[in-house]
């Protein structure tokens, strides 16, 4: 495979997977109608725009738009990544960014198929992290 191919390859599967993981994050608060914790609201904060400027980088066959995915699927990973130190307990309680009054990001509410939620976004942001990393070996265009 060709680097361009390969690059247009890993560029689609990262917009694929941010698409992905938008519709269901959508789906599980519209829908199902779990309210999302401080935490899950920051981590759509990345994830949203990660579908548009990718989706764009296809749409404009522009792979250099994968530097973007790669800094957003950085900082949404960092919180995905605090979240589930929060869930998994390795953070303690008293510096929760949650309310009391609000969702918690530790009860089983969290969990998707048996599968914490925010394990579920760190690797959705690991995964598009690297392939918008691989999108950018040939950008020569």
């Amino acid at each position: 495979m060709t680097p361009r191919l390969f690059g247009d390859a890993a560029l689609a599967s990262a917009w694929i997977l941010a698409l992905t993981a938008s519709l269901a994050v959508l789906f599980v608060g519209e829908v199902l109608g779990q309210t999302p914790c401080l935490l899950c609201w920051y981590q759509r904060a990345f994830m949203f725009p990660l579908t548009i400027v990718l989706g764009l980088g296809l749409w404009w066959q522009d792979r250099r738009v994968g530097r973007y995915g790669v800094v957003l699927a950085l900082a949404g990973g960092a919180v995905a990544l605090w979240h589930l130190g929060l869930y998994a307990g390795l953070i303690p309680e008293r510096i929760q960014p949650c309310t009391a009054t609000g969702p918690s990001c530790t009860d089983a509410d969290q969990l998707i198929l048996g599968v914490p939620i925010p394990l579920l976004s760190f690797l959705a942001f690991a995964l598009i992290a690297g392939l918008s990393a691989a999108s950018l070996t040939d950008t020569k265009r």
